[in-house]
C-alpha cells in the first residue's frame, strides 16, 4: 500500500515500506510524548526501546540492538563524565573560580556579566556544561544581589555560555559524546570512511569562534534584550509578590477554634490555607504545627488568597491583624533561626513527578514551602496538588541545618550559596589532576574516551575526591535512561530505510540550493526539534537523516553531522530545549517568551557562523 505512494515525482525516492511506516509513526507518537511531557522523558524512551522490541518483525530491532543503549559507549561515557563533575563540584574548584570573578566584577555590571561568560564557557568545555550551570547559580545570584544588579542579567547568560562552552570539547556536553558514537556506528556500517569517532578536539576551533561570537552578542544585543524580571534587592516576599497571601489570625477566647490542633482546625473549616507559624506569648513556632493545640491569644501567620482570607474573617472570634511586611517578621527570633530561601528541582530529583503532598516536602526536607515557579509562572496557592518538573523553582522557609542539607541533596540546586559551604578544597589538587589526566590520556594515547573516563572515576574514589556512595547520586539517571532508551529508536530509523527516505526528501532540496545551503537547513532543523525535544533525542533522529541526506547530495557527511551537533547543543530559544535553560527559568524570574526573545537571534546569527565555519574548515 504504502510502496504505491507517488513519493517517486520528487525524484529517485525509495519506496515507502511497512517497516519504515511502523517507524514513523513510532517517531511521531515519540515526539508528541517529548513535547507534551505527558510522561517523564526518561520513562517515554524505555517505553519506545520497549515498544521497539515487542514489533521487532516491523521495527527490525533485536532485544540485543533494543538494550544495546545501555552498554553504548556513549552512555556510560556520559555515566563516567557525570561522576567527574560530581567530584569537581565537591571539591568547590569551580566554585572558587566564580568567587574570584565576583570579587573582580563588584558593582560594575558590564564586568558581571563578563565574569560569568569567563567563569562558565571555558570551564564548559572541559566538565559537562550542565553540572557547571548548577554549581554556577549560587554563586551568580548572590554575584547579582550583592552587585546590585537584576539575576536575570546573568542567568540566561550563564546558561547560554555554558552551552557555547561546551563545543569547545568532545566531552563538554552529553550530545557531543553521542553525535560521536552514532557518526562512528554509522560510518562502520555504512562504510563510509568520512565518518568517525570526534576526537577530544576535532572541532575546537569552530566551538572557540561560536564561544567568541556568541559572547560578543550576550555582552551587547543580548544584554538589552534581558529583562529584569528580578529585582536587584533580595526581598523574596516582594519578588513573589507575597504581601497579598500572608496574614496574621488572632485567635480569641471564644473562637471554636481554640481546643483543636492546627491542623483539624484547617481541616474543619475547609480552608485554603497553610499556617506557617505560631506565635504565643513571645514564643514563635514554626514547622511541625500541625499537632500543636490552639490556645487563646495564639497568633496565626497564614498563607493563603483573598477569597480565603475573607471566609477566615468571617469566622467568629478570629481578628485580622495584617500581613507581615519584611522577611525578618516572618523569620522567628528564636534558636532555631529560619531562613528564606530558593531551591530548584534538579534533573533527576526523586521530586520529579510527585507533588508536595505525596512527597511529604515539610516532614521530609523540614521546610515549609511559600511559592514556587514553574515554567514562569509564580503559584502562591492550592499548590499541595501540582505536580514537580524540572527546572521548578522553590521558595522555602526553613532553619539553618535544613538549608545545609538541602544543599547537599542531588534533588534540588540551591539558589544561594550556604554561609559555610562544605566543600573538600584539600582535594582540588587531586581532582584537577584526574580531569588533566583523562583528557591528556584520550587525546595523547591510543585510549579511547569511555575508558579513561571511567579510570578517571577510580582515581578520584581512591584519592577521597569522592566517596564511594557518592558515586550514584553522582549519576543524572534520567539522562542515562533517556539515551538508552533513544539510541535504539536511531538504529530503526536506519535499518528500515526510513532516514534514507528522509534523507533523500531533504536532498531533493538540492535541486534548488547548494551544499551549503541544505546545510544550513538542517542546522536550523536540527535547532527547531531540539527546542521542543531532548538535545539528546534530536541527534538521535537526526544525524542518520543528514548523513543519508549528504551522501545524496554528494557532499562531505562529517560536515552535516557536525551541523546536527553544534545545533542541538546550543538550543536557545526555549527553556524546555536543554536543562540548563530550565535551571535558571525559575531563579531568574523568565518567562517563556524571554528565551524567544533573547535566543532567537542568537540562534539566527550561530546558524550563519556554524555553518560558514563548518564549510571553511571542513569543506563540502
Amino acid at each position: 500500500m504504502f510502496a504505491s505512494l507517488p513519493l517517486a515525482a520528487l525524484g529517485d525516492l525509495p519506496p515507502v515500506t511497512t517497516e519504515m511506516a511502523v517507524v514513523f509513526v513510532l517517531v511521531a507518537i515519540t515526539l508528541v510524548l517529548f513535547v507534551t511531557e505527558a510522561l517523564p522523558l526518561d520513562v517515554t524512551a524505555i517505553l519506545v526501546m520497549v515498544t521497539l522490541m515487542v514489533l521487532q518483525d516491523w521495527t527490525n530491532i533485536s532485544v540485543t540492538e533494543g538494550l544495546s543503549g545501555f552498554s553504548n559507549p556513549a552512555t556510560i561515557t556520559v555515566l563516567a563524565m557525570l561522576i567527574l563533575s560530581n567530584g569537581i563540584s565537591r571539591s568547590g574548584v569551580v566554585q572558587i573560580i566564580g568567587r574570584y570573578m565576583s570579587a573582580f566584577a563588584g558593582t560594575n555590571k558590564h564586568r558581571q556579566l563578563a565574569s560569568t561568560i569567563l567563569a562558565t564557557g571555558p570551564a564548559s568545555g572541559f566538565i559537562n556544561n550542565t553540572p557547571v550551570v548548577a554549581i554556577l547559580v549560587p554563586v551568580i545570584s548572590d554575584l547579582a544581589h550583592k552587585g546590585g544588579t537584576s539575576p536575570s542579567k546573568l542567568l540566561m547568560p550563564l546558561s547560554f555560555a555554558s552551552m557555547l562552552g561546551g563545543m569547545l570539547t568532545l566531552i563538554g556536553t552529553s550530545t557531543n559524546i553521542l553525535a560521536s558514537q552514532t557518526a562512528e556506528r554509522i560510518g562502520a556500517e555504512r562504510g563510509v570512511e568520512a565518518l568517525h569517532a570526534f576526537s577530544m578536539f576535532e572541532f575546537t576551533h569552530l566551538g572557540a569562534i561560536v564561544l567568541v561570537v556568541g559572547s560578543a552578542y550576550l555582552m551587547t544585543i543580548g544584554y538589552w534584550l534581558l529583562p529584569e524580571r528580578v529585582p536587584p534587592e533580595e526581598d523574596y516576599l516582594a519578588e513573589y509578590e507575597m504581601q497579598d497571601y500572608l496574614s496574621e489570625v488572632v485567635v480569641q477566647a471564644s473562637s471554636p477554634l481554640v481546643g483543636k490542633t492546627v491542623s483539624e482546625a484547617i481541616d474543619e473549616q475547609r480552608f485554603d490555607a497553610d499556617v506557617l507559624q505560631l506565635v504565643r506569648g513571645g514564643e514563635r513556632f514554626i514547622e511541625p504545627i500541625g499537632q500543636k493545640v490552639i490556645k487563646p491569644g495564639d497568633v496565626l501567620t497564614i498563607r493563603t488568597d483573598r477569597e480565603t482570607l475573607g471566609a477566615i474573617a468571617n469566622v467568629d472570634d478570629l481578628a485580622l491583624t495584617g500581613a507581615p511586611e519584611t522577611d525578618p517578621e516572618l523569620e522567628p527570633s528564636t534558636e532555631e533561626d529560619q531562613t528564606l530561601v530558593e531551591l530548584v528541582i534538579q534533573s533527576g530529583s526523586s521530586l520529579v513527578g510527585e507533588t508536595l503532598k505525596s512527597s511529604s516536602f515539610r516532614g521530609r526536607y523540614d521546610a515549609n514551602v511559600l511559592a514556587y515557579r514553574s515554567r514562569g509562572e509564580t503559584v502562591r496557592q492550592r499548590m499541595d496538588e501540582l505536580k514537580l518538573r524540572v527546572g521548578d523553582t522553590l521558595l522555602i522557609q526553613a532553619p539553618e541545618d535544613s538549608i545545609d542539607r538541602l544543599s547537599q541533596s542531588p534533588d534540588f540546586i540551591l539558589a544561594h550559596e550556604p554561609d559555610e559551604p562544605d566543600y573538600r578544597t584539600e582535594k582540588i589538587p587531586y581532582a584537577v589532576a584526574t580531569i588533566v589526566g583523562v583528557i591528556g590520556a584520550a587525546t595523547l594515547l591510543p585510549v579511547n574516551i569511555v575508558v579513561s573516563a571511567l579510570a578517571g572515576v577510580v582515581a578520584m574514589v581512591a584519592t577521597g575526591v569522592l566517596r564511594p556512595g557518592e558515586i550514584y547520586d553522582s549519576v543524572d539517571w534520567n539522562v542515562i535512561f533517556l539515551l538508552a532508551g533513544v539510541i535504539p529508536l536511531g538504529i530503526a530509523l536506519e535499518q528500515t530505510g526510513g532516514a534514507e527516505l528522509l534523507g533523500a526528501l531533504v536532498a531533493a532540496t538540492g535541486e534548488f540550493l547548494p551544499a551549503i545551503g541544505v546545510l544550513w537547513v538542517f542546522y536550523v532543523s536540527t535547532s527547531l526539534i531540539t527546542g521542543v525535544i531532548s538535545n539528546n533525542a534530536s541527534v538521535v533522529l537526526m544525524i542518520p537523516v543528514a548523513v543519508e541526506a549528504a551522501l545524496e547530495v554528494g557532499a562531505n557527511p562529517f560536515a552535516f553531522v557536525l551541523a546536527v551537533t553544534f545545533a542541538a547543543s546550543t538550543a536557545f530559544m526555549t527553556p524546555v530545549g536543554y536543562q540548563t535553560n530550565l535551571f535558571v527559568y525559575g531563579p531568574g524570574g523568565y518567562k517563556f517568551s524571554d528565551y524567544v526573545r533573547v535566543g532567537m537571534p542568537l540562534q539566527l546569527l550561530l546558524s550563519f557562523v556554524t555553518v560558514a565555519g563548518i564549510a571553511f574548515f571542513w569543506t563540502l
